[in-house]
């Protein structure tokens, strides 16, 4: 009895051991590492090209209602063409309430995260904006732990932290000066009196309308794929673009609602919906809508953990591309730490998951 007790156990470490393996040992197919790219070079292009073609003084809620509409018709068009799926099956079940439950919610907050995204694009470079966007991994797991009981491993804990470094280095409100930290310890004012002062303290718009925004966004953005998961897991499932569609719809509802209300509204009254508007601003919208798919497709073929190095290399290229547009800019050495702090965390959050070990089996004698 004690033998088929102790190689119950074993065949059940065995077995759990193998599953964490399987996490990380799959191969990565042409197609998958083609993806991959291309999320990588759209993450870490969509900051310069919105800071590039979107006008500061452009009214915010039309560059949303707009993007809305373009991800809605590549959701549409990516269904029609799918030949393994049909209208038909896609839609049987569907209702008017099942929407409002899965879907109202969620675009409302993907609304306001939208709108304090393209804020702080417009207000931060390319650089700091995708460190600081990582913190939706801090907050996606805290979301993920309170609404469904997702539970991070130690290492995934420890990148977390790694994570909040990152975005404190990349802001100058860590400074990398050792004898700063040894004149703050030994209580001498030399640091204050120092000509050398934070990124963080030298504007206050900077982080009014640049570091707040993204914080904000990212913490929504964990909020809203928490309440979307859970509302997908109690709702029987949806097929992705439809949801994507509905997501959509329900933004272009708030928003049209909002237009007869809001002071965007009275300024679209007044000035038009393409005021500040040029041709090129179509070009982030268009990379925006089609990042969003890009994920999808990475998701599909590559999985959820290997979306995170493609998000990895994104901030590298983010960096490259800056440094080739604005000769007069390079990068600092608290960019360059951030950067890499940041890509040690998303690897150690994307490489080491939570793995629940087997239960522990009662021997009972006999």
């Amino acid at each position: 009895t004690h033998q088929a007790i102790y190689a119950n156990q074993l065949n059940n470490h065995i077995n759990f051991t193998m599953a964490a393996s399987k996490l990380s040992s799959s191969s990565l197919s042409p197609t998958a590492l083609v993806f991959m790219g291309l999320l990588a070079l759209q993450f870490g292009i969509q900051p310069i090209v919105t800071k590039k073609f979107t006008s500061p003084e452009i009214n915010k809620s039309t560059v949303i209602f707009t993007q809305e509409i373009v991800k809605l018709l590549i959701a549409m068009i990516g269904i029609t063409l799918n030949t393994s799926t049909k209208w038909k099956d896609i839609t049987s079940g569907w209702s008017i309430q099942s929407w409002l439950r899965l879907a109202l919610l969620p675009a409302t907050i993907y609304l306001i995260q939208n709108l304090c995204s393209l804020l702080a694009y417009q207000n931060l470079d390319a650089i700091t904006y995708n460190v600081l966007n990582q913190t939706k991994t801090l907050s996606a797991a805290l979301c993920c732990f309170l609404l469904l009981g997702k539970r991070q491993s130690k290492l995934q804990i420890v990148a977390l932290v790694i994570l909040l470094v990152a975005a404190l280095v990349m802001e100058g409100i860590l400074p990398l000066n050792l004898e700063y930290y040894m004149n703050y310890l030994s209580n001498t004012t030399a640091a204050a009196d120092s000509n050398e002062t934070t990124k963080f303290s030298l504007s206050s718009r900077h982080v009014s309308h640049g570091v707040l925004p993204i914080m904000l966004a990212s913490f929504l953005s964990g909020l809203a794929g928490a309440i979307t998961q859970k509302s997908l897991q109690s709702g029987g499932g949806r097929n992705a673009l439809m949801f994507t569609m509905e997501l959509c719809v329900a933004s272009i509802l708030i928003l049209l609602v909002s237009f007869a209300t809001s002071d965007d509204g009275k300024k679209i009254q007044e000035r038009g919906f393409f005021d500040q508007w040029t041709f090129l601003t179509l070009v982030p919208i268009l990379t925006n809508s089609a990042g969003g798919i890009l994920v999808g497709l990475v998701i599909k073929y590559a999985g959820t953990i290997r979306k995170g190095f493609a998000l990895i290399f994104g901030i590298f290229i983010s960096g490259i591309v800056q440094n080739f547009i604005d000769e007069g800019k390079s990068l600092s050495k608290e960019d360059i730490s951030g950067g890499v702090l940041a890509a040690l965390s998303l690897w150690m959050h994307a490489s080491f998951p939570y793995v629940a070990a087997p239960a522990k089996m009662k021997a009972k004698a006999e």
